[in-house]
């Protein structure tokens, strides 16, 4: 298998059940609070926002949950995803790493986000329900649910973030064509938008804004519920396909990852990716090294705060135990916008407090030269949020060099940049301009977290 480029799953293969990681962990994660009480959550709290299967999912102590034969219809459409041996890049770097990469942009909307849009839009439907809404970063999310409210025959509504509104307008056409009704965010349609809009009219949103619009809308209409595509646990839990997929490929190749790396916002490709290996490594049959990458912009597992804080702006969700840099931080619009998060999976969090993953976060400029000498090499040009992931591969496999290490070194490459070339281009126009949080304006954004 030395040679060979890529490994091809039959549908036959496809996973049948997702993995849930948590009765696996050596302490149980910290369990949601209600704001007004502080005591633990229950699914009364949840109902109006979300289905019952995945109320049940989200608190769940299987090991595995079935995926619905309604769901694995719909995922046949590209699943299996393709396991790469980056040969090209190996050459280009003069390394002795083994870089492989897991794809998921052959899903129908070029990313990763699809293998939890399917699953939530079908037990939405089975409880009849009519309307999604959501928020949406650099519009992966937003695609995805917008194709799979089409799938069972959903309304959907997107609260987009302003800055990749504004910037990518061709994830907004996707998302329409789909059927979906797209919306800048901040906007005035909600409450919670209408007083961002009265504070700062100017304002490029973030994903807390967006989810509090979006939550603000379902919560109003009981024939709707919230849609959201990364950090809660059921998210991550479907998203574990793409690890199962890819323990199987490694048994293809012959082969065994040392590192695995992954970009983080929210977290739900890199756990999607990881956590079926974690298992595995606290099994004791593998020990690979596990690392999060995340924007220097908006360095949540580096350089955040491990407590309770609201997941959105407005304080409308439940207080989660994560890293969070303040539920009232809007980070600066760099071009990845998936990765614009003030807060981080719990149980990505929990995970990394246990030791069990470690995080790095780096600057936009060196991910985007990571981005392009993977395209030249590979011919596929990376989203903005993976470019993450590959910078800090390049960075390995360049340290390999110098030691003659032959590494194997996994990453998932989440999602294509067909509708991001914009970005490029300012990169290329030598226009980007990296930024990095400063230690005064980390402490006025946790400020805002709630003393719990």
């Amino acid at each position: 298998m030395a040679g060979r480029t890529k490994f091809i799953l039959d549908e036959s293969d496809m996973p049948t059940a997702w993995y849930n990681i948590v009765p696996d962990l050596p302490a149980p994660p910290p369990p949601p609070l209600h704001p007004g009480t502080g005591e633990p959550i229950g699914p009364e709290d949840l109902a109006p926002l979300f289905p019952r299967a995945l109320i049940e999912q989200e608190v769940s102590t299987e090991r595995y949950i079935p995926i619905p034969e309604g769901v694995q219809d719909v995922y046949r459409l590209w699943r299996p995803s393709p396991l790469f041996r980056a040969h090209r890049l190996e050459k280009a770097l003069d390394t002795p790493a083994r870089i492989y990469y897991k794809y998921e942009g052959v899903s129908p909307v070029g990313s990763h986000k699809p293998n939890t849009a399917v699953p939530q839009a079908y037990y939405n439907a089975q409880e009849g329900v009519s309307l999604l809404t959501t928020e949406t970063g650099a519009g992966q999310w937003g695609s995805a649910i917008a194709f799979a409210c089409a799938q069972f025959g959903l309304e959907c509504e997107v609260w987009q973030v302003r800055a990749s509104y504004d910037q990518k307008p061709y994830r907004k056409l996707m998302m329409e064509t789909f059927g979906a009704t797209v919306h800048p965010s901040p906007s005035n349609l909600t409450e919670s938008g209408k007083a961002i809009l009265a504070a700062h009219p100017d304002s490029t949103g973030s994903l807390g804004i967006a989810i509090s619009e979006a939550v603000e809308k379902a919560a109003a209409n009981p024939d709707a519920r919230y849609a959201l595509g990364s950090v809660l646990n059921h998210v991550l839990l479907h998203q574990t396909v793409i690890g199962e997929e890819a323990i199987k490929q490694f048994e293809m190749a012959g082969d065994t990852p040392d590192l695995i790396v992954g970009c983080t916002g929210g977290g739900s490709n890199f756990g999607g990716l990881a956590f079926p290996f974690l298992r595995e490594k606290l099994a004791g049959r593998i020990s690979p090294e596990i690392r999060a990458v995340e924007p220097e912009a908006c360095p949540t597992l580096t350089r955040g705060k491990y407590t309770y804080d609201f997941g959105d702006t407005a304080g409308l969700t439940p207080l989660l135990k994560m890293h969070t840099l303040g539920h009232d931080f809007i980070p600066d619009p760099i071009h990845a916008g998936g990765l614009r998060y003030h807060g981080m999976s719990p149980l990505l969090s929990h995970i990394v407090e246990l030791g069990l993953v470690d995080a790095v976060a780096i600057g936009q400029n060196e991910c985007f030269a990571a981005g392009v000498r993977f395209a030249r090499s590979e011919g596929i040009i990376p989203a903005p949020e993976p470019t993450h992931a590959l910078a800090e591969c390049v960075r390995e496999a360049l340290r390999c060099r110098e030691t003659g290490e032959e590494k194997v070194i996994l990453t998932a490459l989440c999602g294509h940049a067909h509708l991001d070339l914009p970005a490029y281009a300012s990169y290329l126009a030598g226009e980007m301009v990296d930024r990095e949080l400063t230690d005064e304006e980390l402490a006025v954004a946790i400020e805002t977290i709630p003393a719990r």
